[in-house]
């Protein structure tokens, strides 16, 4: 349908637009951008969700569809770079074509009624900054939609059994009893004696279970199918993270899979040397976490929350997999939300704050300013104690972080999730640590929220940046950080130059930057 087909270009096109224009074009005014390679002249309606991309001519501008758009941005970096990418293009025309897909699957599903999953499946755009964030790997849509969470999904895990000598794990019996008890959270088929169970992703399990290492282990009974679960699990925004619904007294779950499929930057597997390093660096962030709640005398923290609404760390509690498939099987299991939720709370994704959902709280707030107050003073003070007193970097970006709303839709609690983003000090540079932080807190997130709330409040605009600078310094004023000083100062903060990064085929995780005008400058507020 044409009105699915126009939707998925806008969708597909205002992340791709903002790179392009971000990282290889420069500000000619009146909402022109000249590409630096090739001169091109492009303009754009709508701010921080670009719409209506137009290509001057000469004739004058003409409307520029997503498929263009693609050739156009393909000629810029390969001018600019004089980097060949054949695999890029074909990523952002099969993200728009997964949009479209998911924009009709939407049109035919119910949306949960759990606004906690409604946030998590809200993601229809996707990353603002990204090419192509939702790309699926290429093939037809008929072999992910059944997973996607984008399209309201839900479905039974694969259940496989693997042989005592050939289970690989760690994380003790917390982790175990975890991934056990997944059998009578999802009403699903016990392992057998001499055996550990072994939960799988069915998407996943279609991708390898073709594989001679796999294929030779179902064969000669290292590993043995079991069957579904008769309980669904819902897939999360990460796509391969899917929560499990507590049971009974049973708390809730969340559980993370390998999955061979390009999203993003990264190929999803859980690699061997994640998973070996995700105790220790698991166990350094709970216990950074946990000194929030017994920190001494620092007023300012108390003030912001710490004592009375304690941020919480979603534990990564540990790993089984099969020895002969270390990284194809790995299942993670994660702390669920009931045992860190405040009583009568709502948790809600950041990100889908940012996107907007149906039922999203930004709509019709009597306050703005107050709600964004509240909302910093339960994110900054944690991320920065465990930065300033431990050395931990949390990557608190949009997709990692959750905010439980109070009765009056006011911010009480943040929680944080994802031990394999996370890096230690030393293992990094203060420096490096310090420029990931702002990329994932202030830039990744904050930029966002901010921008969502104005657009839904602009007399509240000029507010918002005032006050996270008044945060900071009210932060600063009972912890020493001298990186506040200069970052209060700066005048850039650090932007992800996520399509050069990908045309380049630079690893996912080795991040490069681009000087982004820094919005608490002093200098920049009225």
């Amino acid at each position: 349908m044409k009105h699915i087909s126009d939707a998925a270009d806008a969708y597909a096109s205002a992340p791709l637009l903002n790179c392009l224009l971000q990282e290889v074009a420069d500000h000619v005014g009146g909402g022109a951008y000249r590409l630096r390679a090739t001169g091109r002249l492009l303009r754009t309606s709508g701010g921080r969700r670009p719409v209506r991309p137009e290509l001057r001519t000469a004739r004058g501008w003409r409307p520029v569809g997503h498929a263009e758009l693609i050739k156009i941005t393909a000629e810029e970096l390969y001018r600019l770079t004089g980097v060949p990418n054949g695999e890029l293009p074909v990523e952002m025309a099969d993200s728009r074509h997964a949009v479209a897909a998911l924009l009709a699957a939407r049109a035919g599903a119910a949306a949960p009624e759990d606004p906690y999953l409604r946030s998590e499946q809200a993601l229809v755009m996707g990353h603002p900054c990204h090419p192509a964030p939702k790309t699926r790997g290429g093939g037809p849509a008929s072999r992910w939609l059944p997973y996607a969470p984008e399209a309201h999904a839900s479905f039974p895990l694969e259940f496989l059994a693997v042989r005592e000598d050939q289970a690989a794990e760690e994380g003790g019996r917390p982790a175990a009893d975890a991934v056990d008890g997944l059998s009578d959270l999802l009403n699903g088929p016990a392992a057998p004696r001499g055996y550990r169970l072994l939960p799988a992703h069915p998407w996943q399990f279609a991708l390898v279970s073709g594989a001679p290492e796999i294929r030779e282990a179902l064969a000669d009974g290292r590993l043995i199918r079991l069957g579904r679960s008769g309980g669904h699990v819902h897939p999360t925004a990460s796509v391969r993270t899917v929560h499990v619904p507590g049971r009974g007294g049973a708390a809730d779950l969340f559980v993370k899979f390998s999955l061979d499929v390009r999203i993003t930057n990264d190929v999803r597997r859980l690699w061997r040397h994640d998973l070996l390093a995700l105790r220790e660096t698991d166990a350094a962030v709970t216990a950074a976490f946990a000194g929030l709640r017994t920190a001494p005398g620092q007023e300012a923290g108390r003030e912001a929350g710490r004592d009375g609404a304690p941020a919480a760390w979603l534990s990564d509690r540990g790993y089984r997999t099969a020895a002969f498939a270390f990284e194809e099987l790995a299942v993670l299991v994660r702390d669920g939300l009931r045992q860190h939720l405040l009583p009568g709370t709502t948790p809600l994704l950041a990100a889908s704050l940012a996107e907007g959902f149906s039922g999203g709280p930004l709509d019709g707030l009597p306050d703005p300013v107050a709600w964004w107050v509240a909302y910093l003073r339960r994110v900054l003070p944690p991320v920065l104690d465990v930065y300033a007193r431990d050395g931990v970097v949390v990557e608190a970006h949009l997709q990692n972080t959750l905010i439980a709303l109070d009765p009056a839709g006011l911010p009480a609690q943040a929680l944080f999730r994802d031990a394999e983003g996370v890096k230690r000090l030393p293992a990094v540079t203060r420096e490096a640590g310090w420029q990931r932080l702002v990329y994932c807190l202030f830039v990744n997130h904050l930029t966002e929220i901010a921008a969502a709330l104005a657009a839904r409040h602009p007399r509240a605009a000029g507010s918002l940046w005032p006050a996270v600078r008044r945060e900071l310094l009210r932060y600063r004023a009972g912890n020493p950080l001298p990186e506040i000083d200069a970052l209060l100062a700066a005048p850039t903060l650090p932007g992800k130059t996520n399509l050069l990064l990908r045309w380049t085929g630079a690893d996912g995780a080795d991040a490069r930057y681009l000087p982004l005008p820094n919005p608490l400058l002093a200098s920049t507020m009225r």
